[in-house]
């Protein structure tokens, strides 16, 4: 075997790290391995996934297998190669098979032409780290590395002869750490090499959708074993990874023609980039002139959906979207995200803000993510940031699989706990039974998302704005826009076109729901004038949504309680359920209702309980200030509502509302002020001056005050709403919801006359009769 030329030759290029390059470059002085741990070799050479190497003649393609026992041989002084390369996976195949990692240790260089004329390979736990080094010392180190160096001898070195060949010079044995057993010799760096054949499956799986825990399950079952595949899960991460960023660096080109192609057909198309366009490494940024124009309308909450950048989707971008006036998903931009960095998000939240005019939502919606978190912080300090519950669940469902399959009934307990709790307190004691019961109070994702529970758990959001029907219903906004369009096989080459139609469905779907809006009548389900006045305000879908909370009223039943002077409490329970009771504040001067479910504060729209009070206090019509514009059907028309309300019937009927509860509010007052004998009389006599001043003040015959002015005549009060394109008369049935109303109101008066009959009757005796004549007098004559 002396002096035998091994040819040992194989392509080892190609196939690198995370830049695509080979891991085994010429290095002139040493390389600290642990901090590269994260960019194992991937090597292209030729051979199975298992790493075993094949032997081939100067790279030309044809398969040389040694003779002999050539793939057990141990190197030796004088051993020849045909190549440093060939010398250098001699030696590495060698490592392996004993059970070591290698790496290149130094070289030396020709001073006549500067070639590489020595070469030195080393067991990679040679040597010793410097803490010292200048690259190290002037910065902290966030993550340190595990020392790994134990200053071993083991080494090969080869020198060139004159001849081209290469000489082993040199070789020490012995190491002075222990080995590593066959069966986890894959998971040492210099032997995770990924294959040709390995990596064409990957490719292939990776095309499909798989993300890379399936596609190790998949590999591995395919060769047989972990060991046998020859690389980790991290590795095959990387190589993904890195096939990604190729398949981007052509998909930004392709993205960047589009967009500039976009904005020449329309100056208001706007898009941005970060960094330098020729040579984006950052995100990019689009709106339309029509997502910009949404923005102005429904831009009060925004969705921000990343669940387009997961290993699902083979697509990296993010749509901003929102709720239209048909509660339908409406889009106010898209992202395409390179770079995901605190940074980057920062710089891509300031931009869409710039494209929108920088008027800032109320509140924001993403995925739970720690770095999105950040840059919302830094870019919406006002905004109300909401995590995503539904993407929650989904991740609990993974997190906490061996708890769904152990307890079937877990999941049912969960949703309750989270959707149907009605206050903190409540939601706190049934988390608290929740975890002892399944034993999860050490969990540490359990902890986390409960750390981080004012940011989804409904009853902690409830006072914002969202836009949401139903708390416990799941926000169209949020991961549906490109629903049926965008799926997990879709590239950047096809997402153009899928992109133009979604937009296209979406605009197509709103000018339906337009259509039937304006030109279908809703069925009214009850004679109160609120639900006639809703469903002329509200689009068909929301006006749906009201009128089942309207309706709902009437099988609540609400008790007053609390009287301050200025605000009324009042316990609002459903018939039967007292012990659930919801508890409604209402300030009867102001028309002001505040309910302890929040509904009107989370979606914009009055809640049974509010309603179910309204009725009880004859409030008849919606007060102009929970009528949000944004749930009309003039949401997005410049249609200004005449003098606070849509019509002069409204106004009537607003008037003597308001004009009937102050004087109601006010009688209950002055009676419960007049419990001696003296102040009965003071009343008595004020009450009689009242009397008269009220008969012989002037009237208005079917005329009312507004703001100090006279309107006209109620018969020909029909409603005019002002739109830009011209007014549209109201319709002419209204005058008979005008003569239902009256009686209701007068009907309502002897109710609270009868109210206070009895309380005088039972707390002063007959003696109250003539004051209650006189108050009785007093009320007719003002209405």
């Amino acid at each position: 075997m002396d002096n035998e030329v091994i040819e040992f030759d194989i392509g080892l290029g190609g196939g690198g790290g995370r830049d695509g390059d080979d891991d085994f470059v010429d290095i002139e002085h040493p390389v600290d391995d642990e901090e590269m741990v994260d960019s194992p070799l991937m090597s292209s050479a030729t051979g199975s996934a298992s790493g075993i190497v094949v032997f081939g003649g100067g790279g030309s393609g044809e398969i040389y297998l040694p003779e002999g026992d050539l793939l057990d041989l141990e190197p030796y002084d004088g051993m020849e190669f045909e190549s440093e390369e060939a010398a250098k996976a001699f030696y590495n195949s060698y490592a392996r098979r004993v059970g070591f990692s290698t790496r290149v240790s130094s070289s030396r260089r020709s001073r006549r032409d500067g070639a590489i004329i020595q070469r030195q390979f080393v067991c990679a736990k040679e040597g010793f780290r410097n803490l010292n080094e200048k690259r190290t010392k002037d910065r902290e180190i966030k993550r340190p590395r595990t020392i790994t160096r134990v200053g071993c001898k083991a080494s090969l070195s080869v020198k060139m002869q004159d001849s081209g060949k290469w000489v082993v010079s040199g070789f020490v044995k012995e190491h002075n750490h222990e080995l590593v057993p066959p069966d986890q010799v894959h998971c040492l760096r210099s032997h995770r090499q990924i294959s040709g054949p390995a990596k064409t499956l990957i490719d292939t799986l990776q095309a499909a959708g798989m993300g890379p825990r399936r596609i190790m399950s998949a590999l591995i079952k395919e060769y047989g074993g972990i060991s046998k595949v020859g690389f980790t899960e991290v590795d095959c991460r990387n190589y993904m990874r890195n096939n990604r960023q190729r398949s981007l660096d052509g998909d930004i080109q392709m993205l960047l023609d589009y967009l500039r192609q976009m904005q020449a057909d329309n100056q208001n198309f706007f898009y941005a980039v970060q960094g330098d366009e020729d040579q984006s490494t950052g995100n990019v940024i689009w709106a339309d002139p029509k997502a910009r124009m949404n923005y102005s309308y429904f831009g009060d909450t925004v969705t921000f959906d990343t669940t387009y950048r997961s290993n699902r989707y083979r697509l990296p971008f993010a749509p901003f979207t929102g709720v239209n006036h048909h509660g339908q998903p409406v889009l106010f931009g898209c992202a395409f995200l390179i770079n995901e960095s605190e940074a980057s998000f920062v710089w891509l939240f300031k931009t869409w803000l710039m494209a929108m005019s920088g008027r800032h939502p109320v509140s924001i919606t993403t995925d739970h993510d720690a770095v999105i978190q950040s840059a919302i912080m830094q870019v919406f300090p006002q905004t109300r940031h909401r995590f995503c519950k539904w993407h929650i669940f989904k991740k609990c469902q993974e997190k906490l699989s061996h708890v769904f399959l152990k307890h079937p009934t877990f999941e049912a307990d969960f949703h309750k706990c989270v959707n149907l709790t009605e206050s903190i307190d409540e939601f706190e004691s049934c988390w608290l039974s929740l975890v002892d019961r399944y034993d999860l109070r050490d969990h540490e994702w359990l902890q986390t998302v409960y750390s981080a529970r004012r940011q989804w758990v409904p009853v902690y959001l409830r006072d914002t704005f969202f836009a949401e029907m139903s708390i416990t219903q799941r926000s169209d906004s949020m991961n549906s826009y490109f629903d049926g369009y965008v799926n997990a096989s879709t590239n950047l080459s096809q997402f153009f076109k899928l992109y133009e139609k979604a937009l296209e469905s979406r605009n197509e779907k709103e000018v339906k729901a337009d259509f039937e809006t304006m030109n279908t009548a809703p069925v009214l389900k009850t004679p109160s004038p609120m639900e006639k006045q809703a469903s002329e305000l509200y689009t068909k879908k929301i006006f749906m949504r009201f009128q089942e909370e309207l309706v709902g009223t009437l099988t609540f039943t609400a008790s007053k309680g609390d009287d301050d002077g200025e605000i009324i409490t009042y316990q609002v329970a459903k018939f039967g359920e007292d012990h659930k009771a919801y508890y409604v504040k209402l300030n009867v001067l102001e028309m002001m209702a505040t309910c302890s479910c929040q509904m009107f504060e989370f979606s914009g729209l009055l809640c049974r309980h509010v309603l179910a009070v309204f009725r009880v206090t004859n409030v008849l019509t919606l007060p102009s200030h929970y009528i949000l514009k944004r749930w009309t059907r003039n949401a997005k028309s410049s249609v200004m509502l005449e003098e606070r309300s849509s019509d002069v019937y409204t106004n009537y009927l607003e008037s003597h509302t308001v004009r009937y509860n102050t004087l109601r509010h006010e009688a209950f007052k002055f009676v419960d002020g007049a419990k001696s004998s003296e102040t009965y009389d003071i009343a008595l006599d004020a009450l009689k001056e009242a009397a008269k001043k009220v008969a012989h003040a002037p009237k208005n015959d079917g005329k009312t005050m507004v703001n100090g002015h006279v309107r006209g005549n109620l018969a020909g009060g029909a409603s005019r709403i002002h739109y830009a394109s011209g007014d549209h008369e109201g319709s002419s049935g209204q005058h008979l919801s005008e003569v239902r109303a009256i009686p209701q109101v007068l009907c309502d008066l002897i109710t609270c006359l009868l109210s206070l009959g009895i309380f005088l009757f039972f707390g002063f005796g007959m003696e109250c009769s003539v004051f209650m004549q006189c108050l009785f007098a007093y009320v007719c004559l003002i209405i």
